[in-house]
């Protein structure tokens, strides 16, 4: 038992002064005397001091988001899939302790997840926000980044959609105007076009890219800005 719980702490960089949190944290309902010793108690404080602490750094890291953004972020990042990949990351599986049904057995994804929300509520219960939040943002930062360039990417195409239908009453019509590069490293010349109106092409190291790199130049354009990429054309 000591030797699952100090492999739990190396592995997820935090050392506990009451091991007591740690053994809850990791006992599965299948390997608890009572449901009440199991960590389902723990996963419902954890999941909130994740959400809380998610939010929190999703506001303070970036404040040109706005609140629907914010809100997609953190459903991605709080998601079960994303908690069963960090719980793969930090080699959680084998830190679980669990009833003999299951030893031996490939651990169920919903208990890499819920291991997850239990272990945040036991370091905040052990060392509070501050050592939470630190595990928190060492453990996510991948998946907060990534998530967050997901949704800046979305955005200038969408909005450029909103404003050119509305006020335009046209959809952009996005075309490949030059590619460039070998197969393997390709970049991509886009240029839009709303109706009779042909906007500022933008390079990109992917189609996606330039798409949107081409609707941010569209939007500057509308509102009479220069446009912040060159298309080279």
């Amino acid at each position: 038992m000591q030797s699952v719980l100090e492999l739990c702490e190396k592995r997820i960089g935090y050392r506990f002064a009451d091991q007591s949190l740690l053994k809850e944290a990791l006992t599965h309902s299948s390997g608890a005397d009572t449901h009440l010793t199991s960590n389902e108690r723990m996963e419902f404080l954890g999941d909130a001091v994740f959400g809380f602490v998610i939010c929190e750094t999703l506001f303070m890291r970036f404040p040109e988001l706005r609140e629907g953004d914010m809100t997609k972020i953190k459903s991605a990042v709080v998601s079960r899939t994303t908690c069963q990949e960090i719980a793969k990351q930090l080699g959680l599986e084998e830190c679980l302790i669990v009833g003999r049904g299951l030893r031996g057995n490939r651990v169920p994804s919903s208990m890499l997840s819920n291991v997850i929300e239990s272990l945040i509520a036991a370091i905040y219960l052990d060392g509070g926000m501050k050592a939470v939040r630190e595990r928190i943002q060492a453990w996510f930062e991948e998946p907060i980044v990534r998530f967050a360039d997901s949704v800046e990417l979305d955005n200038y195409k969408s909005l450029l959609q909103q404003v050119a239908q509305r006020d335009m009453g046209h959809t952009p019509e996005y075309r490949i105007m030059e590619i460039r590069g070998p197969d393997h490293s390709k970049c991509f010349r886009i240029g839009v076009r709303i109706g009779t109106m042909t906007f500022q092409s933008a390079w990109g190291n992917n189609k996606k890219e330039a798409e949107q790199r081409a609707a941010e130049n569209a939007l500057y354009i509308l509102r009479g800005e220069e446009a912040p990429y060159y298309g080279g054309e």
